[in-house]
């Protein structure tokens, strides 16, 4: 058992928001847990969440923190505010969409939303896909510094455009140009799964 601080909300590759508890760090399974995924609208709504509330938490498949349950006798007269799903994409402001059937909102902003141009770009460069030797901080800083808006732009970087950004130096841009030359090796199938 533990306190539910604040929920925040993670914006995924694909544009699906995930609401994720953020709580009072607790002993669990061998691991310390301070955050638990809340999956989406229907769990926050059957768990009938506020704000301080006393959550139970378990790891599911011994390895996903999740709230199981709220101790409703714990609540105090001053009841923290309920939880409830957002109606915007909490990075650019979209409104967000949930398509009927299905349990999770999307942000269906995909060209202009920030985490899911990186995260699309993060999936290319993976080793099951094109292998490319790029981190996410990485991406982060060519995305920020306006080298990369989608990963076809990973192609048209040059030596001098890298060595200008902090931390870049001849070596490590060499290193990188030589890593995007092999990626256009990889069959036909990585780059299908790349592409997501």
């Amino acid at each position: 058992e533990t306190r539910l601080n604040s929920v925040s909300f993670q914006v995924g590759r694909t544009g699906s928001i995930t609401p994720v508890a953020n709580l009072t760090p607790v002993q669990l399974a061998g691991t310390i847990v301070k955050r638990a995924s809340l999956h989406n609208e229907g769990i926050i709504e059957s768990l009938d969440l506020h704000i301080g509330d006393q959550v139970y938490v378990e790891k599911g498949g011994e390895i996903i923190p999740k709230i199981v349950g709220v101790n409703k006798e714990a609540r105090t007269e001053a009841l923290g505010e309920k939880v409830s799903f957002i109606k915007l994409c909490p990075e650019c402001g979209t409104e967000l969409v949930r398509v009927e059937g299905e349990a999770a909102h999307y942000c269906p902003n995909d060209v202009g939303c920030p985490p899911q141009i990186k995260g699309r770009i993060e999936h290319f460069v993976t080793r099951r896909a094109m292998n490319i030797n790029l981190g996410p901080e990485t991406i982060e800083d060519l995305y920020n510094a306006g080298l990369v808006h989608d990963t076809a732009d990973l192609y048209t970087l040059r030596i001098a455009d890298l060595v200008r950004l902090e931390r870049w130096a001849d070596t490590s841009a060499r290193n990188l140009m030589k890593s995007l030359e092999q990626s256009k090796q990889v069959p036909f199938a990585r780059v299908l799964y790349g592409l997501g």
